[in-house]
C-alpha cells in the first residue's frame, strides 16, 4: 500500500535522520556542549513563540557560555547548555561540588542570561552509549509531539540527559500537561522535569499567525 508523507511526517523523518547522524559521530573533545537547534528553517523559526530577538539573544548566550566554559575545566567536566528564553538549563557530569559552582557562575556573568537550572550531577562521565540513548530518546519524544495534532512541536524544546527528559518552552497549561503526559509515556524517558513558562489561552491566542486571506476571484467581464 502506497503511503502518503505529510509535513508530519517529513519532520518526523528529518528528526530521525538527525537522531541517527548525532548516533554515527564520535563525541570527543574537552567540553562537548550541545546547543539547541530547530529543524525546518525559516518556518520552524517563524512559529517559535519566542521573538526573533530573544532567539538571537539564546543562540548568543549558548556560544558565549560555550567560549567562557571551555578553558577553565579542560576534560574534567561534559556539560550540555541550553538557552530558552533567556533561561539556561546546564545538564552533564562534572568532577566535584565547586566546579558546579563554578560552572554556574561563569554562565551567569553571561550578557542577557535571566536564570539558571543547575542540574549538573557530580558524577563520571557519561559513556557514549548513554548518550547515544539520550539523542534518541529526545528524538522520540520530538516526534511524538510532531505527530500531536493538538499541540505546535516548534513551541517546544527537549533536552534529555541520563534518561531525564527536560521540556522548555512558552506554552499554556493545557498545552504543558499533555506535553508531559506524552513524553512520560515515551519509551526510554525515566523522568520528565518540566520547565516551562506558561502562558495564558489568550496569550496564545495573539502569538497564532494569522490565516492567510483568501484572494477574491476577478470579475468577469
Amino acid at each position: 500500500m502506497k503511503q502518503v508523507l505529510t509535513l508530519r511526517g517529513l519532520q518526523h523523518l528529518a528528526l530521525t535522520a538527525c537522531a541517527a547522524a548525532l548516533l554515527t559521530s564520535t563525541l570527543t573533545g574537552c567540553v562537548p556542549l550541545l546547543l539547541g537547534g530547530a529543524v525546518g528553517g525559516s518556518a520552524m523559526v517563524a512559529s517559535d513563540r519566542r521573538t526573533s530577538g530573544t532567539q538571537l539573544e539564546d543562540e548568543g548566550i549558548e556560544l558565549r557560555a560555550l567560549g567562557r566554559l571551555k578553558t577553565p575545566l579542560g576534560e574534567r567536566s561534559h556539560i550540555n547548555l541550553t538557552s530558552y528564553n533567556r533561561q539556561v538549563l546546564l545538564t552533564g557530569e562534572v568532577a566535584n561540588a565547586q566546579d558546579k559552582q563554578q560552572i554556574e557562575q561563569t554562565v551567569a556573568g553571561v550578557e542577557n542570561v535571566r536564570s539558571i537550572v543547575n542540574e549538573l550531577a557530580v558524577m563520571g562521565h557519561s559513556t557514549l552509549a548513554q548518550r547515544s540513548s539520550d539523542t534518541l530518546v529526545t528524538g522520540r519524544v520530538k516526534a511524538a509531539l510532531i505527530d500531536a495534532r493538538d499541540l505546535s512541536a516548534n513551541a517546544f524544546k527537549v533536552v534529555t540527559e541520563r534518561g531525564t527528559t527536560y521540556l522548555m518552552g512558552r506554552v499554556t497549561q493545557r498545552e504543558a500537561d499533555r506535553a508531559t503526559e506524552m513524553a512520560r509515556a515515551t519509551s526510554g524517558v525515566q523522568k520528565v522535569v518540566r520547565m516551562f513558562e506558561i502562558i495564558s489561552e489568550q496569550e496564545l491566542a495573539r502569538l497564532q499567525p494569522a490565516p492567510a486571506a483568501t484572494p477574491t476571484p476577478a470579475a468577469k467581464p
